[in-house]
């Protein structure tokens, strides 16, 4: 059996709090199992918060609370370490964003917006600033630098295998000037060359294919069952239920096959970032 791995609680507020959590059930001498019965949620998850990588709700804050004796304690807290977490993501995001710096493989359908692990911050401005155009300048601007620094993992050593599959649609018909959607591809080519990455595009001519109902996002992780994330507009879903995973993967794998293989999925990408530098808007 590997070593366990125990949080390092100064790392920032949620890994503090799962800290806490795993030294005041272990000093009750429960299971995760044991703690987990009678709440609703399992053991994956109960673990994961441990790990200070998904915040606790306050559902299960109650029942922390009342199996452990711990007098409000997690009640109390749960408010700190959703507002540490969230850190400039929209709050049904913010458990997504900390799980991709702990997923050893993060796989990605981008039907309408092209990747945020891939975007550049002037994308993610234009992404931001369309979909809420009331926001005031300072909350986008906090928006923007919460969205490009996820792509910091980039950097790890140990950073996450990366599969991603986006429509033609999002390469052919440029969301920015051509100059700037010039230099939003080429970022797209060097982080998947040098991450070592696969990106696929599914071409507009497949009409009916898996997944066409929106984003979807699978991380798979060393020590935790694997997760789907699924967003519309102004919300987001975590499943972790195994049954319905399994069936998220299967649709992924059979999205795979249905689009372009990866060599020519770049030549495109590469061909149609020329087009732009070269003011040529691609048809």
């Amino acid at each position: 059996m590997p070593p366990r791995k125990d949080p390092d609680a100064s790392a920032n507020v949620p890994s503090f709090y799962g800290a806490e959590l795993r030294f005041k059930r272990e000093t009750a001498g429960l299971t995760l199992e044991q703690l987990a019965e009678g709440s609703f949620r399992g053991v994956p998850f109960l673990s994961q918060i441990e790990r200070g990588e998904r915040r606790m709700p306050l559902d299960l804050a109650r029942h922390v609370d009342e199996r452990l004796a711990t007098d409000g304690f997690f009640v109390r807290r749960c408010e700190d370490a959703r507002k540490a977490k969230q850190s400039g993501h929209a709050e049904y995001f913010a458990d997504v964003a900390e799980m991709e710096r702990h997923a050893e493989a993060i796989e990605e359908w981008a039907p309408m917006l092209l990747p945020g692990l891939l975007q550049t911050p002037v994308y993610a401005r234009k992404v931001v600033r369309t979909g809420a155009p009331w926001l005031p300048p300072e909350t986008v601007d906090r928006q923007v630098s919460a969205r490009t620094e996820r792509a910091e993992i980039w950097g790890c050593e140990d950073r996450p295998e990366f599969w991603a599959i986006v429509h033609e649609s999002l390469i052919c018909k440029p969301l920015l000037p051509l100059e700037q959607m010039a230099e939003q591809l080429e970022h797209i080519l060097k982080v998947i060359r040098s991450t070592q990455g696969v990106l696929q595009i599914l071409p507009e001519t497949a009409v009916s294919h898996p997944l066409m109902m929106g984003t979807t996002k699978v991380m798979a992780f060393p020590d935790a069952p694997p997760v789907v994330y699924i967003e519309s507009q102004h919300s987001g879903q975590l499943i972790d239920y195994p049954a319905l995973v399994k069936n998220y993967r299967r649709s992924y794998d059979l999205l795979r096959a249905a689009a372009l293989p990866p060599e020519a999925s770049l030549a495109m990408i590469e061909a149609a970032a020329e087009d732009y530098r070269n003011g040529k808007q691609r048809h």
